[in-house]
C-alpha cells in the first residue's frame, strides 16, 4: 500500500521474516518499531522503564501454540534502515481460546502524525483480522495523568477510571469506532526506606497477613521454575485469572492454561530476558495451591521490575492471602536483587480490594490504561 503526500512518499508493508537476533541485517524493521515505541514511552511517563528492548521484543514476536503477532511497517526511504521506519501496527491473535479477538496496536513518531499512516497501519491489520475471521479487535492507550472528573474526561462505561477526553490515542481510537470498556490504575511503587522489604510498613502487614492466613495456608516462592508437581495447580491459577479478574465489558472467555503451557512460557520468559519471581500460597489440608503472585524482572541488572498476575481464588479470599503473597514476593525480591528500585502494576480501576492491598504496599498511581473494543458491526476503517 503507497500513499503520498506533499512532502514525501511513504508506505505500509509487512514487516520482514523475525530475524535469529537483534544483530541480523532483518532486524531494521523490528528495531525501528521498538525506537518509537521507547519515545512513545518517554513522551507519556518521563521514562522509558515499559519500554521493550529489541533483544527482549523479538523473542516476544515469535509465534507459540497459543498465538502468534503479525507486524505491519511504515516506512519512507529504502528497505534496510530503522531510521525510515515512521510507525508500525501489531496484530495479536490467541490460537487456543478467544479465537474471535485479536488485539492490535499501532503507533507513528509524532512528527508523522497527521498523515493518514496511523489510518493506514490499522487497516492493513485489521483487514488480516477480517481475513483471519476475528471479528472483536482489542487496544489499549495510555495517559498521564488520569483527568479530573468533568467535560474534559470520558468516564469508564464500568463506573471506574477516566481518560482524557483531548488526547491523540482517545480520538484516533474513537474516530475508528473504538469503544472504551475499560480503565486500569498504572501504579508505581518506590523501593527505598519508607516502601518494600525491611521497612515496619511491610513487616507490619505481613505479620497481619500471615496471623489472618493462619496455619492453614503456606507459601513458596520459585525463581524461573515451577516443580513438577505444581505445574498443574499454577496452570489452574493462569487459567482463572481469565475468569475471575475484572474485564469490564471485554468480549473475552475463560483462556485454559495447562501445565505445558507453564513451561512455555517460562520458557518464553527466559528466551526474552526476563526473570519470573512466584510466589503461591497452598491451602495446607488439601495441599492445592490458591493464590499466586508473579513479578517479571528484566536481566542483565535494571532498577525496576514488573508485578504482574495476583490472584485468590475466590472461595479463599477474606484470609489476605493477596497481601502475603505480594508481601512475601517483594521480600524475596529484595533479598535476591536488592538494585531494583521501582515496581510497575496495572489493576482494573473497579477492582477495590487489589487496589486497596496496593495502596497499602505504597503503590502511588502514576496514570492509566484505556482498554477499547470494537466489533465488527463497526468494521470500516476511516481514511482519517
Amino acid at each position: 500500500m503507497t500513499r503520498t503526500d506533499p512532502a514525501t512518499t511513504w508506505r505500509v508493508q509487512p514487516a520482514p521474516p523475525l530475524p535469529p537476533s537483534p544483530d541480523d541485517p532483518g532486524a531494521w524493521a523490528y528495531a525501528g518499531m521498538c525506537e518509537i515505541e521507547r519515545l512513545d514511552e518517554l513522551d507519556t511517563w518521563g521514562w522509558s522503564d515499559l519500554w521493550t528492548p529489541l533483544h527482549v521484543r523479538l523473542p516476544l514476536l515469535r509465534p507459540t501454540p497459543y498465538s502468534r503477532t503479525l507486524v505491519w511497517v511504515a516506512v519512507q526511504g529504502a528497505d534496510g534502515d530503522a531510521r525510515d521506519v515512521v510507525g508500525y501496527a501489531t496484530l495479536s491473535e490467541p490460537l487456543t481460546a478467544n479465537e474471535h479477538t485479536a488485539h492490535v496496536a499501532v503507533g507513528v513518531l509524532p512528527e508523522h502524525r497527521g498523515r493518514g499512516i496511523g489510518a493506514a497501519l490499522l487497516r492493513a491489520a485489521t483487514d488480516q483480522a477480517a481475513v483471519d475471521g476475528r471479528g472483536t479487535l482489542h487496544a489499549y492507550s495510555t495517559h498521564s495523568p488520569e483527568p479530573e472528573p468533568g467535560a474534559g474526561a470520558l468516564e469508564s462505561p464500568v463506573g471506574s477510571g477516566r481518560v482524557p477526553v483531548e488526547d491523540p490515542g482517545v480520538r484516533f481510537a474513537q474516530a475508528h469506532r473504538f469503544r472504551l470498556e475499560q480503565v486500569e490504575r498504572y501504579s508505581v511503587l518506590e523501593l527505598g526506606d519508607e516502601h518494600g522489604a525491611g521497612t515496619p510498613e511491610l513487616t507490619e502487614h505481613l505479620a497481619a497477613a500471615r496471623a489472618r492466613a493462619g496455619e492453614e495456608y503456606r507459601t513458596h516462592t520459585w525463581l524461573d521454575e515451577v516443580p513438577d508437581d505444581r505445574l498443574e495447580d499454577v496452570a489452574r491459577l493462569y487459567t482463572r485469572m481469565s475468569t475471575d479478574a475484572p474485564m469490564g465489558a471485554l468480549d473475552v472467555q475463560e483462556n485454559p492454561w495447562d501445565a505445558d503451557r507453564v513451561r512455555a512460557s517460562l520458557q518464553r520468559a527466559a528466551d526474552a530476558g526476563l526473570h519470573q519471581l512466584v510466589t503461591v500460597a497452598e491451602h495446607a489440608p488439601t495441599g492445592r495451591l490458591v493464590a499466586f503472585s508473579v513479578l517479571r524482572v528484566p536481566h542483565p541488572d535494571v532498577p525496576f521490575a514488573f508485578q504482574e498476575d495476583t490472584l485468590v481464588l475466590r472461595e479463599h479470599r477474606g484470609r489476605s492471602l493477596g497481601m502475603l503473597v505480594k508481601g512475601v514476593n517483594l521480600e524475596r525480591l529484595d533479598a535476591w536483587r536488592p538494585g531494583v528500585r521501582r515496581v510497575h502494576t496495572w489493576n482494573a480501576q473497579e477492582n477495590d480490594h487489589m487496589l486497596a492491598i496496593n495502596v497499602a504496599l505504597g503503590f502511588r498511581q502514576a496514570g492509566v490504561a484505556a482498554a477499547w473494543q470494537r466489533t465488527e458491526r463497526g468494521a470500516a476503517t476511516p481514511d482519517a
